[in-house]
């Protein structure tokens, strides 16, 4: 009986060694994998809002949301020149998370570049449409609207500024 005290004694305190360090491991492991709170942010597929108008000298505002995160203060940066937009197609600024487009002549419209369905980057605009790679969603030009899924949710508006022919966020 005297072993068997032992065993039982010895037991429980290996056990709680084993399990403590697992859980510091598997703190360890989750705080690498975790990310910084930039890309938390970067990713945040609500940042704008909807909404279009347009304003006297034929340029256009999309949206009407803050822009949030990276796109907050950036309005007197300019983001692109009217010429850089195609007409019936767009451009994605990766670096700023919007991609802009020109659905017809003089009317432009901007969005997140994140899509909504896994937060992965859209990439390119091809034949009236914006792509994300990652899971083949294709989005309206227009207004952002899902044209093909697995996404469900429209990109978010992101507002933009035309002014003579430069492009801002707002």
């Amino acid at each position: 009986m005297t072993s068997a005290s032992l065993t039982s004694a010895s037991g429980p305190a290996r056990r709680t060694v084993v399990a403590a360090a697992g859980a510091a491991g598997l703190s360890v492991a989750l705080t690498a994998c975790g990310g910084s709170d930039d890309d938390a942010s970067g990713s945040s597929a609500g940042s704008g809002s909807t909404g279009a108008s347009s304003d006297g000298d034929g340029g256009s505002t999309s949206g009407g949301g803050s822009g949030g995160g990276e796109n907050a203060g950036a309005g007197a940066d300019p983001l692109a020149s009217t010429a850089d937009i195609p007409e019936g197609g767009g451009k994605v600024f990766a670096d700023r998370k919007v991609v802009v487009t020109q659905p017809t002549a003089g009317e432009f419209k901007a969005f997140s570049a994140t899509c909504t369905h896994q937060g992965c980057a859209v990439k390119s605009i091809a034949d009236g449409v914006i792509n994300c790679p990652c899971h083949n969603s294709n989005f309206s030009i227009t207004d952002g609207s899902v044209q093909s899924g697995p996404a469900t949710k429209p990109l978010p508006a992101v507002e933009i500024t035309v002014s003579g022919d430069s492009i801002t966020l707002a």
